[in-house]
C-alpha cells in the first residue's frame, strides 16, 4: 500500500515567466517558475548571437588573451611599425 500525504502538491497550468512575461505553461510542483532563457530568446532558437554572462567570465576570458576590441586595435598598430 503506498503512503499517503508525501507527494508534492500539482500544478497542471504552472506559468513559465521570462523577463516579467508568461511564455508558456508546463506541469510543475510550483505554481510559476522564473527562467532567464528559454527557447523563444535562446540564440540556437532565434539564430542571432547574443552572449550571457552574468559573472563577467567573457570579459575576464577575452582581456586574458588579448581579444578585446580595444587591445587588438593596439596590438594591430603595433605590427604596423
Amino acid at each position: 500500500m503506498p503512503k499517503t500525504d508525501i507527494h508534492p502538491a500539482w500544478y497542471p497550468e504552472a506559468k513559465v515567466i521570462c523577463n516579467g512575461e508568461v511564455v508558456m505553461t508546463v506541469g510543475s510542483t510550483q505554481p510559476e517558475i522564473h527562467v532567464d532563457v528559454w527557447s523563444g530568446n535562446h540564440p540556437f532558437y532565434t539564430g542571432t548571437q547574443k552572449i550571457i554572462d552574468t559573472e563577467g567570465r567573457v570579459d575576464r576570458f577575452l582581456r586574458k588573451y588579448g581579444m578585446l576590441d580595444s587591445s587588438a586595435n593596439t596590438t594591430d598598430s603595433d605590427k604596423e611599425k
